[in-house]
């Protein structure tokens, strides 16, 4: 059940947005141990000056550029590092495919929260309660 919040400038057509969209929640379903459907995103998009970020720091691959994106995951459970590491890569691969984002421009972070967190509705937690 994770959410994603997705960081990045203002003034990306719809069609770039649907393209990430997309292709984070076909990773997340490859490799992140996500089911199908469970698709909870939302959109920053940021003026500017509202977006700030170092287009070196540990920026291996080259500089970062106008069109870093900046991924804040909050998922229930956590999962390995291997799982995190394989995520990370499909995530790259497959924004670089569509919309066409450069893999230096992604920026992921992740955070894992308990059910007793998260409220899908009505007013109820997720953790079921204990009849004791």
């Amino acid at each position: 059940m994770p959410y994603t919040r997705i960081a990045l400038a203002a003034g990306k057509p719809e069609s770039w947005l649907r393209a990430i969209s997309h292709s984070l929640q076909q990773a997340l379903e490859e490799s992140f141990e996500v089911p199908a459907g469970d698709c909870f995103q939302v959109f920053q998009q940021c003026g500017a000056g509202e977006l700030v970020f170092d287009r070196e720091y540990l920026a291996t691959a080259g500089a970062r550029s106008a069109d870093f994106t900046l991924f804040h995951i909050t998922a229930g459970r956590a999962r390995s590092t291997a799982c995190k590491r394989a995520f990370f890569a499909r995530l790259a691969e497959r924004l670089a495919a569509s919309p066409g984002l450069r893999q230096q421009d992604i920026m992921v972070v992740i955070t894992t929260t308990g059910l007793e967190d998260w409220s899908f509705g009505n007013g109820k937690s997720a953790l079921p309660e204990c009849d004791s």
